[in-house]
């Protein structure tokens, strides 16, 4: 058969989009290699009705509403190639199987890179996070160091500033900050570091104490980081999509990209993280999208 529809990737911009489909009779095709970049989250928030959620249980619910519509497929694989044909596409797995679908939607989200530093992969997801709309009513009032060698570390400074009076800024290195900027920070007694982080000391997820290459070492109950990211989409050569500055996949208000008959939805297309419930509305906007362009295809053929 050919599917109207395969979407790559199962996180929320997926499945709100595989949902959409599968109640407008759509038949799709969802892949899903089951590699989440929220996996280390304890929970996820700001997601009205699911706040709290843990991705395991998001993941759970989710599939348990989209696979109730019969013409939804759940394929647990990895893509491996995909091929523009005159009339959709031709997608290939790991293990062998291949599809044709009339449109393609890529929901593969991002991915995360975490700094080359001792204790992070430890703490990360539990005392250490990127989002203080995500995390950061859960570290309110506690002392917080910030690491993020950007300039948007001002902005990021400012921002906690509402969670918590006890910051620490570093930027693991000079030059990040000017001197105006230092001394608005100092004005609310922020405190700058340039000094760089050799390491994060902590047990069962709970950061203790932060050290720097110098030898010292301070205490601090949390704190925020800026992994790096990069859009887990590929096949650019393969589809010759237009991308963005951050390398996602550039679209337009609906999720069309510049390729025809391929649309992108949530982090994949930003190429930085948002939280679930914009992802997941993202995925709903390709959905109709999608869906009405088929149904303008039906009547003019």
């Amino acid at each position: 058969m050919i599917y109207d529809c395969a979407i790559i990737g199962g996180g929320p911009a997926g499945l709100n989009a595989a949902l959409v489909l599968g109640r407008a009779r759509r038949n799709v095709a969802l892949f899903d290699h089951n590699k989440p970049r929220n996996a280390v989250t304890h929970a996820s928030h700001g997601f009205l009705t699911r706040d709290g959620v843990t991705p395991a249980e998001f993941r759970r619910v989710a599939y348990e509403e989209v696979l109730k519509y019969p013409s939804v497929e759940h394929h647990p694989v990895e893509v491996t190639d995909i091929r523009k044909l005159n009339a959709g596409f031709l997608i290939s797995t790991h293990e062998g199987e291949q599809i044709q679908a009339r449109k393609l939607l890529f929901a593969s989200g991002l991915q995360e890179t975490l700094p080359d530093i001792p204790g992070v992969r430890n703490l990360y997801g539990k005392s250490l996070f990127y989002c203080p709309y995500c995390d950061g009513w859960e570290l309110r009032d506690k002392s917080l160091f910030v690491l993020f060698d950007h300039p948007r570390v001002f902005h990021l400074a400012k921002l906690l500033y509402n969670w918590s009076r006890d910051l620490i800024v570093c930027t693991n290195g000079p030059g990040i900050l000017t001197n105006e900027q230092k001394q608005i920070l100092a004005s609310r007694d922020i405190v700058v570091s340039e000094q760089s982080v050799s390491a994060f000391h902590g047990s069962d997820g709970k950061l203790r104490l932060v050290e720097f290459t110098d030898g010292s070492r301070i205490e601090r109950t949390g704190g925020f980081i800026a992994p790096k990211w990069v859009p887990w989409a590929g096949f650019q050569q393969e589809l010759d999509y237009a991308v963005n500055d951050l390398g996602g996949i550039l679209t337009d208000e609906m999720g069309k990209s510049t390729v025809p008959g391929l649309f992108a939805a949530g982090e994949v297309t930003t190429g930085f993280p948002s939280q679930l419930i914009v992802a997941a509305a993202a995925g709903s906007i390709a959905a109709a999208s999608i869906n009405l362009e088929l149904t303008e295809e039906a009547f003019s053929s």
